[in-house]
Formats: C-alpha cells, structure tokens, sequence
C-alpha cells in the first residue's frame, strides 16, 4: 500500500457494493417485470371475459323479443286490417321497456309500416337479408349488415298467423352501447367475426378490417394511440410482447356465438411505471449505502486528493458505461428486428413443411389402390384374362392421372382459399370417391349404402379436392369399423337451404371431439396414420365457403358432416333415393 494508497479492504469494500448493486436491481427488475407483467395479463383476461359475458348477454336478451313481438295480437291483428296508426307508439313503448337499439314492423311485401325510428317507415327492405332470411326460416335468424360507418346487428322472426306469414319483426341488438364503454380505458378491443373481420372495435377506422389490416394503420387515435405510444425501455421485453415493435400485450378470447372472438391490447407503462419506482427505491438505498463509504474515504486526510481524482475516474468510467450501454441497447434493438424476420421466415418454412406433409397423406390414397390393381392384373394376366387386365391397368392410369392432380393441388394448400372453382355434383363426387375406395372396400366385409337424390345437386368447388375430403371421410369409417363384425357405412347427399354429406359408420366413436380438426393428432397406431386428413379436409371446407362437422351418433359410432352453399340457392329439397 503505498503512502497516499487507500487500504485495500476498504477499496473490495465499495467494489463489493457497486457489484452487488448492479446484481441486485437487475434480478429485482427481471422478477418485477415478470410478475407485474402477469398480474397485468391476468387482469386484461378477466377483463376480457367481463366484456364476453356482457356482449353475450346483450345478444341473448335481444334474442328472445322477435319472438314475444311475432305473437303480440295488436301486431298481428295491425297486419291483418293494415291498420298501422298506433304500430309505431307501440313498438317505441316496447324499445323503451327492453331496451333495444330498434324495432322495425315489415308488412309482406317488404314495407316497414311501423318503425321506432319515424324516418324508416315506407321504406322497402325487401332485399334486407333480415327479411329474406327471416322468410326462408321461419324461425328467430341473426345477421349482420355493413351500416358504412358500422355495423347493424339484428334479430328478425317472420310473423305468421292461421299458417300465413303476415310480415317480418326486426329487433335492431344495441351493441354500440358495449363499444363505448370499452373506449373508457386504455385497452383497446376490437371484435372478430368468423371471417376475421372486425365488425366491433374502440377503435372507428378497424371496423371491415382484418386485424393484420387494422394494425398497420398508422394514424389510429384515442385508445390505440395510447396503448402503443410506449416510451424506450432499457428492459428487454419478450419478442411475442411486441406488435408492430411496440411494447404492448395482446389478448385473445372465444365468444361463444357464431365463431366470434375478442381481441384486446394493453400496454406495459403501468408495468414500467410499478417497476422503476421500487427499482428507484433500491437505487436511492445503494446510493446512500456508497456515499458512506466515500464519506469514509474522503475523510481520511492523508488520500483525499487521491481520492477525489479517483472519483473522478469512477465517474467518467461510469458515464463511459452507460454510453457503451446506450449503444448496446440499440444494437440489441437492431438485433431484435432480425429475430423478427427471421421468425417469419420460420413460420413460412413450417407452412411448407405441413403442405409437403399434406400432399404425401393424399398420395397415400391412390398409391395404396395402385398396389391393389397391380396385384388383380397380374393375377389376370396370369390366368390369361388379357381384358379384365386392360381393365385394370385402365383404372392404373385413372389414378397416375389422379395422383399428378393431386399434386397440382400443392400451392393450393399454401393459399388460404381455393380459386380454381366450378360447378359440381355432388352425386358424382361422391361416387367417383366410392370408385376410389373400391379396392380397401372389397377386401372386407363392409356394408356401404348410399342415398343420393334423383336431381344434380350443385355446389361451387374443386372437384378433386372436395373428392378428397369425401375420400378422407370413408377411410376414416373404414378403419373405425376394420373390427366390427356387422360393420356398416353409410354415405347421404341432402338438399335444403345448403347441400349436405353426411357420412356414418358403426364403429366405437369419436373419442375426444375438441381435437378431432387439430393438425398431427390422431389416435391410430405409429405408421397408420399422420393426423392430417381431418384437418385438410376441415381446411378444403373452409375454402369452399362450407364447413365440415363431427359428432356421434344416437345409437353409436361417428357422425361427419359437410355442409355446403349451393350454386343456386333456393332449390327445392328433392327426396332421396336409397341405393
């Protein structure tokens, strides 16, 4: 130690300190965050829920008026004599006592005779999809109209009387009230249909969006601006805590109602806010904590010069630090724009990996009755029947040509909806995916029936893949009855407002039905299956504008169902013919 040298326990002394300072509030900031960060999560989701059951009310509170109104004899009796001088004081005394957004009255023909809105009566809404629909059901129907500047929900019954539809009830759902108190906080919320289009939002300019579309405007004011105007924080967030490079959290809920679902973000500040004054705290506390000891080293008298120019190169070191911190701190956000990049590019890749893996499920098919033609054709060929295995080698070239359609059918999966769509029969797809399965049916003791109708039924689709999804069906009933010794299928094609596939079996049943469309789950053994075919099926649907369904039957086994618009709506339902 030299003579103006400060002792060298007291120097490990305040090294000790600052180390212990630095570790000390960053394992305190990163516990802080990441708890005050949770209970901010949990919060937004019961918040979330709070906002659900308050729009699911609303909807099933408005749900049950059409039909108490469709009975109300002054109503009925008003149709019937088209005397409508006290409709319309009615129908506002009923909005006043239930509280809805509006009632409207429609004659037969269309006509709003009696409103609680003055300025709609006469008007014609005979186009409405209210009132058609209304119409066609008969029964209470919900839909959704682009006002312009928002959304009109509505609940609407046809009104009949000794069998004869006399008008339509209207009742207007008041979900523009739930909007506006969603935008009395910070979060912003917006609501999703089964299209992903916003069609509720605190935000005015998200409504008709998609939400990828709705977070690209930039310009958004009151909540959103709020929510994403987060000043730079020294702490590194979470990359899934980001949303366009802001520092916000998004949450996201199912409305159990039409496919809806509820999507809200929320900022960290508070977060921030909570952690920097209690890591403020602990500062101040080491602060003081060094100041006694250079309280100490300044009153030793024979290093006091020492000391001051060492305090002077602690604090040029130390500002040369937090320069160095700075610069890193950009560096890193840099570094975090890459890793966002290159997540996308992640993401593109498995895409393409599940499609790879989609096409080799569906080669599997005409692969597997290939085999089954070759082995007949040369037992044929054997036997000298050369035309029964022309036949064969026929049905060999149906499939290479199948297969290599199949294949054209890959940048199809990468899409999200088909494009290359026409009109199909439904009875010929059908029966070109019995064709298909013929070989794996013959050779077990399967009972198939089918009941097709007399007339075409159209639909607008891509005639190979709308077969492959029934193909997907059979051979899922196939398997499920390979143990049944009376194993049955059975295949329906209906009409009505939409066509209908429903294909049946005897088997055990479906076992877990919320995963049953989930990519890769299967409950076949390793080898027999890759838990594809359900989901691409579901997918196919989901392109043509249907959907595809599951349940189980009354008296046992599985029940699939396609459902499908037809291409000319309002056929007549034609009575089936079993085969």
């Amino acid at each position: 130690m030299s003579q103006f040298g400060n002792p060298w326990w007291l120097r490990a002394a305040v090294a000790l300190i600052f180390a212990l300072a630095i570790l000390s509030v960053w394992t305190t900031n990163a516990w802080l965050t990441a708890r005050f960060s949770e209970n901010t999560r949990v919060r937004s989701e019961l918040r979330l829920a709070l906002y659900t059951g308050n729009l699911l009310s609303e909807l099933q509170r408005t749900a049950v008026v059409p039909l108490l109104l469709a009975r109300d004899p002054a109503l009925i009796g008003s149709l019937n004599s088209n005397d409508f001088s006290t409709t319309s004081a009615r129908l506002i005394a009923a909005q006043k006592e239930i509280g809805a957004a509006s009632i409207r009255l429609l004659d037969a023909s269309g006509r709003t005779v009696g409103a609680t809105d003055r300025f709609q009566l006469g008007a014609n809404n005979v186009l409405s999809p209210f009132y058609v629909e209304a119409l066609r059901s008969r029964d209470t129907v919900f839909t959704v109209a682009n006002e312009g500047s928002g959304y009109e929900f509505t609940y609407s019954r046809a009104v009949v009387a000794d069998g004869k539809t006399l008008g339509v009830i209207v009742v207007g759902a008041d979900l523009s009230r739930l909007e506006r108190s969603w935008a009395g906080i910070s979060d912003a919320v917006a609501v999703t249909d089964s299209e992903g289009r916003i069609i509720l939002a605190t935000e005015p300019r998200w409504r008709g969006l998609t939400m990828p579309e709705a977070l690209a405007v930039r310009d958004a004011p009151s909540a959103i601006q709020r929510a994403f105007q987060v000043t730079a924080d020294w702490t590194a967030m979470p990359i899934d805590a980001y949303v366009q490079g802001r520092a916000v959290m998004q949450s996201e809920a199912r409305i159990p109602f039409r496919g809806w679902r509820m999507i809200s973000f929320t900022t960290y500040a508070s977060v921030r806010e909570q952690v920097n004054a209690i890591l403020a705290l602990e500062i101040m506390g080491f602060a003081i904590l060094l100041a006694g000891a250079f309280y100490v080293l300044s009153r030793r008298a024979r290093s006091q010069s020492v000391a001051y120019m060492r305090e002077s190169a602690d604090l040029r070191a130390l500002n040369m630090r937090l320069t160095r911190e700075i610069a890193e701190r950009e560096r890193m956000q840099k570094e975090l724009r890459v890793a966002e990049q290159t997540v996308q590019q992640s993401s593109k890749l498995a895409a393409l990996g599940e499609m790879s893996a989609g096409v080799s499920h569906e080669l599997n098919q005409p692969l597997a009755a290939m085999k089954t033609y070759l082995a007949g054709a040369r037992l044929l060929l054997q036997r000298g029947r050369a035309e029964e295995a022309l036949s064969s080698f026929q049905r060999i070239d149906d499939l290479i040509e199948r297969m290599g359609a199949i294949t054209r059918q890959l940048k199809s999966y990468a899409r999200k909806g088909g494009e290359a769509v026409e009109p199909v029969d439904l009875r010929a797809a059908v029966s070109s995916a019995l064709t298909m399965m013929e070989p794996q049916l013959r050779g077990r003791a399967i009972r198939v029936t089918r009941n097709l109708p007399r007339g075409p039924v159209m639909v607008m689709a891509d005639r190979i893949r709308l077969e492959q999804v029934i193909i997907n069906l059979l051979r899922n009933a196939v398997d499920a009855v390979r143990d049944r010794r009376d194993a049955r299928i059975e295949i329906t094609v209906e009409t009505g407002t939409n066509a209908h596939v429903l294909v049946r079996d005897n088997g055990p049943g479906i076992s877990d039905l919320e995963k049953l469309f989930e990519p890769f789950w299967t409950t076949k053994k390793p080898g027999e299956g890759t838990g594809l075919g359900l989901a691409i099926s579901s997918s196919i649907m989901a392109d043509f504008g249907g959907r595809l369904t599951a349940h189980n039957g009354d008296q046992g086994g599985a029940v699939f169902a396609v459902e499908m618009p037809l291409h000319k709506p309002g056929q007549a339902t034609q009575t089936l013919a079993a085969e």
